[in-house]
């Protein structure tokens, strides 16, 4: 079994920061692309910003500039720098990564966390 865990959500006042982490345990032979989705009231989840293995990254043009993406692979981690939030960002964010499991590969969701920005 494979479990996402998330941590690092909370309240914080526009133009502040918050790093969020997301922990991959159980049964692993590798993990692929890791990120990190939100989902907004009303609003379709979206991508905000991917990971390779290999360290190449993806953010999503409305966090360019102000939020990082990284990982450990040794911790099976990624983490989300969150610098100069808008209340815009106030959302539910999730970790999404690619699980490979013996022979099988497959997306595992966290069970997200909220992230609020307050004007």
């Amino acid at each position: 079994q494979v479990q996402l865990v998330e941590s690092g959500g909370g309240l914080v006042q526009a133009g502040g920061s918050l790093r969020l982490s997301c922990t991959v345990s159980g049964i692993i032979s590798r993990i692929n692309d890791m990120g990190w989705y939100r989902q907004a009231p009303g609003k379709q989840r979206e991508l905000v910003a991917v990971i390779t293995p290999g360290l190449s990254t993806n953010l999503a043009d409305s966090v360019k500039g102000r939020f990082t993406i990284s990982r450990d692979n040794a911790k099976n981690t990624v983490y989300l720098q969150m610098n100069s939030l808008k209340p815009e960002d106030t959302a539910l964010y999730y970790c999404n990564a690619q699980v490979a499991r013996f022979i099988s590969l497959n997306d595992y969701w966290g069970r997200g966390t909220q992230v609020t920005v307050s004007s």
